[in-house]
């Protein structure tokens, strides 16, 4: 067996704390329960990646209070390496609170705090250029302040370098409303340089402007995406990299909560392709592409069968 000596996969984005109303059908004015846990895509796959059994690292900004210890003994725990988390003296850890309504719409609060803070020479650079793979998950980070300016600046390095550069939109409707033009332009910036990208059809609709599912993948590529992972639910995904596409089928499984399911299918396609010698050039094998896409879905509904992110996340035993 060749033992691949870099596996390192580093992970860009907001770690949070989400407030969930355990109270059925109420707005937030009217919940009185809530359930603390650990939010913020890029920090739920590393948390996945590392659960695998792979080496990920996590770049960050919480408050230096009990939320953040909070936050950063979680990804401890998960083996994750959190020596690029900024405690903020200054700032609080942002917070997000949720309830699910009567008629079935989110209620949704944003206190944004510590992880828009984030600066550029906070950020040890030679870890990040010894780096095999870089992942961008923007559900905060592109929104504005220093995060987005520090984003778009390691993102450059990956380029520059030629580091694996994964990317995922994570649009979130309440954090862009009124913004939607503008989250289209950063997005798609950011697809142009990027070797992985997985969206949900939704995203794809939105960024792409195309209503077709395969017209959108198409206009990813020509924006200069590398592989172009569409997950469709039950349904599959949907995979290409510009020269084959097609459906991998889901793994039937009795869902029951899945929250966290499409950072745990970024964390499993991560994870393989970071024990691959030369990833950049899988995307010339669509073998290997479904290969990776059917491990990836395992792992994604593995997720859909327990409650909770980053507590519902499968192990390789469990995935084998």
């Amino acid at each position: 067996m060749i033992r691949i000596k870099n596996k390192n996969i580093i992970c860009v984005g907001e770690l949070l704390i989400d407030f969930i109303c355990s109270d059925r059908k109420v707005d937030l004015s009217e919940g009185i329960n809530f359930i603390k846990k650990a939010g913020g895509a890029p920090a739920n796959v590393t948390a996945a990646i590392s659960k695998l059994g792979g080496e990920a690292a996590f770049i960050g900004k919480v408050g230096a209070d009990p939320f953040g210890v909070f936050l950063k003994e979680t990804l401890d725990k998960e083996g994750v390496n959190t020596d690029m988390l900024i405690m903020d003296k200054e700032k609080n850890t942002t917070l997000a609170f949720v309830s699910l309504k009567d008629d079935g719409e989110r209620d949704f609060v944003f206190n944004r705090g510590a992880d828009e803070f984030l600066q550029y020479d906070e950020i040890d650079l030679d870890k990040i250029k010894e780096a095999k793979i870089l992942h961008f998950g923007s559900a905060t980070a592109l929104l504005g302040g220093d995060s987005k300016e520090t984003y778009l600046k390691v993102m450059d390095i990956a380029y520059d370098r030629d580091i694996f550069f994964s990317f995922d939109p994570n649009y979130r409707v309440d954090l862009w409303k009124g913004r939607l033009s503008e989250f289209i332009e950063v997005s798609r910036k950011c697809i142009k340089r990027a070797d992985f990208i997985k969206v949900s059809h939704e995203e794809l609709e939105i960024i792409s402007e195309k209503e077709n599912l395969e017209q959108g993948v198409e206009e990813f590529h020509r924006l200069g995406a590398g592989i172009v992972c569409v997950t469709l639910g039950k349904d599959g995904t949907f995979i290409s990299n510009g020269i084959e596409s097609g459906i991998v089928k889901s793994i039937k499984i009795k869902s029951i909560d899945s929250t966290g399911a499409g950072d745990a299918f970024v964390g499993a396609y991560l994870y393989q392709l970071s024990n691959i010698s030369d990833c950049k050039k899988v995307r010339e094998d669509f073998d290997k592409l479904v290969e990776i896409t059917t491990f990836a879905n395992k792992v994604g509904a593995i997720v859909c069968t327990k409650l909770g992110a980053i507590s519902a996340l499968p192990t390789l035993e469990e995935v084998l």
